[in-house]
């Protein structure tokens, strides 16, 4: 496919998938109408780069739907002055629509082949305000807490300790909680107390594995 032809499935994803389907913060859109989703599949999937579904890369991961990626970027209710932690940079797909809406997105992925490709290709796009690390997603990143927002881009039966502590008062952390086949999509907002929680969608994501999350030889 051409560049244009990249560009008006682009915008037809956003009016028809996103907009059509309740997404309705203009930033949230417009990014979503900027970040040249192909640029993060192989070669071979490119041409499905706006189909409505999620599509998989390497290291038995996924890239998400975009809806799911609009739907979890507008429960952040971003302004562009906060700080992002995503956990799973998987393609880096995710971590380049929120660096087109917040200040700053540290990253984090297990794999690392995963998050040298991802690194290369946001470097390429010329994002500047992305830090990419490798390591257990599910110990967050300490050292640039805290977070005004963090999402997770796995599946977790509860939410990992570590993020939780990392998450600003104030803060919202998005992630897909539940079992194995099935998750519930939530946004958390850290409050003095009990935390406010917003269920979003159900929905299914690959495992979040680490020392606070599931044994990866249960998800083989």
């Amino acid at each position: 496919m051409a560049e244009a032809d990249f560009e008006l499935a682009r915008l037809n994803m956003v009016r028809r998938q996103l907009a059509a389907r309740g997404i309705d913060d203009p930033r949230v859109l417009t990014a979503m109408s900027k970040v040249p989703r192909e640029r993060f599949l192989p070669p071979s999937l490119q041409a499905d780069a706006y189909a409505d579904r999620a599509l998989p890369i390497d290291c038995a991961q996924t890239i998400s739907q975009p809806f799911i990626v609009a739907l979890m970027t507008q429960a952040m209710r971003l302004t562009g002055s906060e700080r992002v932690l995503e956990i799973g940079t998987g393609s880096g797909y995710q971590a380049a629509v929120l660096a087109e809406l917040a200040r700053e997105v540290v990253t984090v992925e297990r794999h690392a082949d995963l998050s040298r490709g991802a690194g290369a290709v946001l470097a390429e796009l010329g994002y500047r305000n992305v830090t990419l690390f490798c390591g257990d997603g599910t110990l967050g990143h300490p050292d640039r807490a805290p977070y005004d927002r963090i999402m997770v881009t796995a599946a977790s039966r509860d939410v990992p300790a570590p993020l939780f502590d990392q998450l600003a008062e104030g803060g919202i952390l998005v992630i897909p909680l539940g079992g194995r086949d099935y998750q519930n999509l939530q946004a958390i907002e850290k409050r003095p107390g009990h935390p406010l929680t917003i269920d979003l969608s159900p929905c299914r994501f690959v495992p979040l594995v680490g020392d606070q999350g599931w044994p990866e030889e249960r998800w083989r």
